[in-house]
């Protein structure tokens, strides 16, 4: 990429990730040090890590056939290659879903799914998961030509019979006859049905992943793009030819595909609006040229409900022969730098916040668990020494008071400790009945029963109502566990309410567990279900293969949401109590200090001075505990968080 601005912005990015990995490293060392760790925390501090050691920053492109789409991933990417590395040449488009990273394990490749797979049922993470079912390509890195070379496979085809391309979803007689395609014997269809390509571009070594997805046949087919992919890029870039402005095709992708992938919210979306160079004319001149371009970007930011600024026109043709041929002048007139600008202010940015968003909700309420128990170690070791300062050692009767009262103090921890114990047993009921509302087997009977419903159906009706009555089902089983969430939170409150009233510990809010995740996210994969089905690609479409595919990956979808509830409702239920029992044990040491130095200061008076400094060393100890927190707090940017919090959070399972 001849701009350096995203790579440099990129590279500061995976620095600062490393950086925000290392601090999370450091607190987890920090917990262990002064024994506050416990296996539940541990373990989702250790899943925090592995997310971030493994987030990408995911760019998808998306279009209809002929909008440059490939061309514009060349010009942003790939120019450095002296070549047009992907294969975008007219009547040579990318067939097949591409998705370009580097795999460090694997080497440079480019791994290929054939079509007939879309016969089986199996997604494609299933796929992805077991290398042998691919056709792999090895690529030498050295030789732009010999890669260039490799992926013209990206764009071949074979001709079937039409029964054949018929079960693959991939011939519509309607849509053929409007082409003027009548009756053929043969029907010509990509060879491969998705594409794994990994190599050490510098970019890609950094983390980013490119997402090429071809037009409204491949998103009309395969549900997995649509409801799963796409969803989790960062930024979808999605490709308008500049000429023709937003068609009939355009804007069914955009609404039922691109759209529906962000649930309500637009953010991460732009639109290129690509081939300007094919608005210039001699007669308007510069002026009629550019106000062409600013009525068709006004025309296609009302048509799509988005604003102007995200709105690119670019010429990617003209922008990679510019970076070929070293052109600053051509390049400026490709009007790339303001879309470039934009992937590496915006995009990154989003990135960094959302992350930010994550670390706060999943591990802010440990952090500040640590910092509050801190505080009030310090609080309580500086009135102590404050206290044994002021006290008259020589006076037997107040020693012997003060003694008197660390005892009773004691004899109270000892009824602490065992109401804790009695509240902790009342808890543990009602947290594996959280637990157990979202049973795997209650999930999979809904499943089952449901997919018997649809084996039975024989129309597109009958499915699509049996997709209603699991939604409906999966519904009311959430709708069960949010009683008995609500039920739980209250048991939480009462028993934090308790230990703060009756035993003077320091008030800590409990962080309480939320199902309206979840909620939210099941009625979304509904609403993108509907609309899937419901879009005019897919009712043309094959509907025995349409509709299972869809049926599938929304299950798999649904299931996995469900089985995350319950993951995390499981691992808060182990974890919630345990400030209080922090507060517990500290108490207890406090305790059995006091009692230790006031017998030494009782045996022998000439130690007072020395007792004093002893507590005065612990008192620096734990100050110094507090500021490496505090240092390590300020390395995870736990204070830097946006004032507005990003819809989309990081997936660090």
């Amino acid at each position: 990429m001849s701009n350096p601005e995203f790579t440099d912005q990129l590279r500061e990015y995976s620095h600062w990730r490393e950086q925000l990995v290392q601090a999370i490293e450091m607190y987890v060392e920090w917990r262990i040090r002064y024994k506050l760790n416990d296996p539940h925390s541990t373990e989702t501090l250790l899943n925090i890590l592995s997310g971030l050691q493994h987030d990408k920053i995911t760019l998808a492109f998306a279009a209809e056939f002929s909008r440059g789409k490939t061309e514009l991933i060349n010009a942003l990417f790939f120019a450095e290659t002296g070549v047009r590395l992907l294969p975008s040449s007219p009547g040579r488009t990318t067939m097949s879903p591409t998705e370009m990273f580097w795999d460090e394990e694997g080497g440079s490749y480019i791994r290929l799914l054939n079509i007939e797979s879309r016969l089986e049922d199996v997604s494609l993470i299933e796929f992805k998961n077991n290398p042998e079912r691919w056709t792999q390509i090895d690529l030498d890195c050295d030789s732009p030509t010999q890669m260039q070379k490799a992926f013209q496979e990206l764009v071949a085809t074979k001709k079937v019979m039409r029964e054949v391309a018929e079960k693959l979803g991939l011939w519509n007689e309607r849509e053929a006859a409007e082409q003027g395609i009548i009756d053929p014997e043969t029907v010509e269809i990509p060879c491969w049905r998705h594409a794994l390509i990994s190599f050490p571009h510098p970019l890609l070594k950094q983390g980013l992943c490119i997402l090429d997805t071809p037009g409204l046949n491949a998103l009309g087919t395969e549900p997995e793009l649509t409801l799963s992919m796409l969803p989790n890029a960062q930024a979808i870039i999605f490709v308008l030819a500049a000429d023709t402005g937003v068609t009939k095709s355009d804007l069914e992708m955009w609404k039922n595909h691109v759209c529906n992938s962000r649930g309500h919210s637009k953010q991460g979306l732009a639109v290129v609006m690509n081939k300007i160079d094919a608005m210039w004319d001699d007669l308007a001149g510069e002026e009629g040229y550019e106000d062409a371009i600013d009525k068709q970007i006004e025309v296609s930011a009302s048509i799509l409900g988005l604003n102007e600024d995200v709105i690119f026109p670019v010429s990617a043709k003209q922008a990679l022969l510019a970076k070929i041929k070293s052109d600053p002048e051509l390049l400026h007139k490709s009007r790339l730098d303001k879309l470039e600008h934009y992937l590496s202010d915006d995009i990154l940015m989003q990135r960094r916040d959302i992350l930010l968003q994550t670390i706060s909700n999943k591990i802010g309420f440990l952090v500040n668990e640590s910092l509050n128990l801190c505080n009030t170690k310090f609080e309580n070791a500086s009135k102590q020494l404050e206290e044994f300062q002021k006290m008259d050692f020589e006076n037997h009767e107040m020693t012997a008071k003060l003694m008197a009262e660390t005892r009773d103090q004691q004899n109270a921890y000892m009824t602490n400790v065992e109401n804790f114990q009695a509240s902790r047993k009342v808890f543990s009921v009602q947290a594996k009945m959280l637990v157990e509302s979202f049973s795997k087997d209650k999930i999979d009977e809904i499943i089952r029963l449901s997919r018997q419903e649809m084996k039975k159906s024989l129309t597109t009706y009958g499915m699509k109502q049996s997709m209603r009555k699991l939604f409906d089902d999966l519904r009311d089983l959430l709708q069960d566990s949010v009683d008995i969430t609500n039920e739980t939170r209250r048991l939480v409150r009462a028993i934090h309410k308790k230990f703060q009233d009756e035993y003077g510990f320091k008030e800590i809010e409990p962080q309480l567990f939320s199902i309206k995740q979840y909620q939210f996210e099941l009625e979304q994969i509904f609403e993108e279900g509907e609309a899937f089905r419901n879009s005019t690609k897919t009712t043309l479409t094959e509907q025995s293969i349409v509709v299972n595919k869809l049926y599938s990956t929304l299950i798999a979808k649904a299931r996995k949401i469900m089985q995350q509830a319950q993951k995390d409702a499981a691992s808060w239920s182990n974890s919630v109590l345990t400030p209080l029992m922090h507060q517990i044990k500290d108490h207890k040491k406090q305790i059995e200090n006091r009692l230790q130095m006031l017998r030494r200061i009782t045996e022998s008076k000439g130690n007072v001075e020395e007792n004093i400094n002893q507590l005065k060393q612990e008192l620096e100890q734990l100050k110094n505990q507090r500021q490496e927190l505090v240092t390590i707090m300020k390395s995870m940017h736990i204070n830097d968080l946006p004032d507005t919090q990003p819809e989309k959070e990081f997936d660090l399972h």
